[in-house]
C-alpha cells in the first residue's frame, strides 16, 4: 500500500500519508454540494457528500454545446439527490445533460447513474468491464454468500465470527447504487470523445478496478483521473473471492508507469477525491515507491510463515478495525500474490484450508525503511 497507507474508507480508497509532497493545488476552496467551481475552460468541479470517513466525491461537468456531459455521479443517497437537483437547477443552468460518463463501477462513482440517466434522458458511457462488473455485483443483491467466498476468507485467516459477518452482509453493493440503465455506450482505450468543440482521449487504468476510464484533453493538458490518480490517498488495490489468484498490484504498477510516460509534468489532474492538482510525476513516483517499499517490508516479515491477516502491520501504519478488515485483507493478498508471482514467497495450505505464506529466500534483517 502506497506511502505507508492506512485504510480508512469504505469506497475503495486508503489514506496515503505524506505522499502528496511537491504537489500544488491551484483551485482553492472546494465547492459546497450543489455549487460549482470552474476547474478549466468549459469544465466545472462539483462535490457530493459521502456518509463515511472519506466524506466527498468530486464530479465534473464538461460543456457540450448547449448542454453538459457529467463525469461520475456519487453514491445513491438522499443527500446526493438533493445536491444533484441543486446543481442541475443552479450552476448547470437547467441546460440538457447530453451524456453521463462513469469512470468505474464503485458505488460512489456509479451510484446515481441510473437516476441521472432516467432524470435527464442522457445515455450512460462506461468501459465494458466496468459496466458488466457493476451489473454482476448488483445481481448478488439478496443472494446467499457463495461457498467460494467462504473458502477464500478462511484461507486468508478469517475466523468463524468474521465469516458469519461476511455471510450476513453479502450483496450489499446494491445498497448504494440506483437501478442501472439496461444499455450503455462503450468506452475503450484510445477512443476520442468529442465534447463541445474539443476532444477527450480515453485512457484506461487497471488495478484498482477492471477497466478504469480516465479522460485526457490534450489541447490544454486537463486529465480527469477518477480514482486512478489521487493526491492524498492511494486507491485500494485488492484481491477478491471472484478471482483469488489475480495480481492486481502488478496491473496497478504497470498503470502508474504508463501514466508517468504518457502525461506531461504540468498536467492538471482532476481527481475523484481531494483537490485538483499539478505535479503528477511527483505523485506517480511516490505511489510506486510506496508500494515497492511495502513489498520489500512484507517479504522481510515472512521469514516465518504468516497468514494474510497477520501481515497488516507490514503494510498499514495504524490498527485495522472491523469496518475495513475486508479491504485490508484484499490489499494484503494483492501484495502477497504479487510477491508470489515474482517468485519471492510461496503459500502452503494447511489441513484447515488456511494459507501460510513464507519467503523463499529470507532476507537478513535490516533497519526499517521509510518513504522519505
Amino acid at each position: 500500500m502506497a506511502d505507508g497507507a492506512v485504510i480508512t474508507t469504505q469506497d475503495g480508497t486508503v489514506d496515503a500519508g505524506s505522499g502528496n509532497r511537491g504537489l500544488t493545488y491551484p483551485l482553492g476552496t472546494p465547492p459546497e454540494p450543489g455549487a460549482a467551481v470552474q476547474a478549466a475552460p468549459g469544465v466545472l468541479w462539483m462535490r457530493l457528500p459521502l456518509p463515511m470517513s472519506l466524506n466527498h466525491i468530486n464530479v465534473y461537468a464538461i460543456e457540450d454545446g448547449d448542454g453538459w456531459v457529467l463525469v461520475d455521479t456519487g453514491l445513491n443517497t438522499q443527500a446526493s439527490l438533493e445536491a444533484w437537483e441543486a446543481a442541475l437547477a443552479g450552476p448547470l443552468g437547467g441546460r440538457p445533460i447530453t451524456r453521463v460518463i462513469c469512470t468505474h463501477m464503485h458505488p460512489d462513482h456509479v451510484g446515481m447513474a441510473g437516476w441521472l440517466c432516467a432524470r435527464t434522458g442522457a445515455p450512460l458511457l462506461m468501459s465494458r468491464l466496468e459496466y458488466i462488473t457493476c451489473r454482476m455485483l448488483l445481481a448478488d443483491t439478496g443472494q446467499p454468500a457463495p461457498e467460494e467466498g467462504v473458502r477464500f476468507l478462511r484461507a486468508a485467516g478469517w475466523d468463524e465470527d468474521r465469516i458469519e459477518t461476511y455471510r450476513r452482509e453479502f450483496g450489499r453493493f446494491g445498497r448504494g447504487v440506483s437501478s442501472m440503465p439496461q444499455s450503455y455506450r462503450r468506452l475503450s482505450e484510445g477512443d476520442d470523445v468529442a465534447i463541445g468543440d474539443d476532444v477527450w482521449r480515453v485512457v484506461i487504468g487497471n488495478g484498482h478496478c477492471p477497466e478504469h476510464v480516465c479522460l485526457w484533453r490534450r489541447s490544454d493538458g486537463v486529465f480527469i483521473s477518477g480514482d486512478q490518480i489521487l493526491p492524498r490517498i492511494s486507491s485500494n488495490v485488492s484481491v477478491w473471492p471472484t478471482e483469488p489468484l489475480q495480481d492486481p498490484l502488478a496491473d496497478w504498477l504497470t498503470s502508474l508507469d504508463k501514466l508517468r510516460d504518457l502525461l506531461p509534468a504540468q498536467t492538471l489532474i482532476l481527481p475523484a477525491h481531494g483537490e485538483p492538482f499539478t505535479g503528477v510525476h511527483t505523485r506517480l513516483d511516490a505511489l510506486k515507491r510506496g508500494h515497492e517499499t511495502g513489498l520489500r517490508r512484507l517479504e522481510r516479515s515472512l521469514r516465518t510463515p504468516k497468514r494474510a491477516i497477520d501481515v497488516f502491520s507490514s503494510l498499514f501504519a495504524r490498527p485495522i478495525g472491523d469496518g475495513v478488515f475486508g479491504m485490508a485483507t484484499g490489499e494484503s493478498l494483492a501484495h502477497l500474490n504479487c510477491l508470489e508471482n515474482r517468485g519471492l514467497i510461496r503459500r502452503d495450505r494447511d489441513a484447515d484450508g488456511v494459507d501460510w505464506w513464507v519467503a523463499v529466500n529470507p532476507q537478513p534483517l535490516e533497519a526499517p525503511e521509510t518513504d522519505a
